[in-house]
């Protein structure tokens, strides 16, 4: 049997999270707290006896493309579009002081 969430614990929640509710939302989120957990009571009902337990729902293991050596862009050509460069890095205004 599943606990019934009541309104008290849900403005204790939101104290911590340090959210406001009014006394409506708080009573509108236990209740679809508790329809939440209601329904997760319903699949403990369901017989997994039978069923082997899997770690994803398709059977597909490594469709990933091969690794493939390609030559990257040099550095001058990168530099070469940037707009502020010493040569061999970027200059970015700072950020910081």
């Amino acid at each position: 049997m599943i606990k019934t969430i009541k309104q008290e614990e849900i403005l204790k929640i939101s104290m911590l999270a340090r959210l406001h509710p009014t006394p409506e939302e708080a009573e509108r989120a236990a209740q679809d707290l508790q329809q939440v957990l209601n329904y997760a009571e319903l699949l403990n009902e369901v017989d997994t006896q039978d069923v082997e337990p899997m770690t994803r729902v398709i059977d597909e293991t490594n469709c990933f493309r091969d690794d493939a050596n390609v030559p990257s862009a040099s550095r001058d050509s990168i530099l070469s579009i940037a707009p502020k460069t010493d040569g061999e890095c970027f200059l970015v205004p700072p950020v910081l002081e």
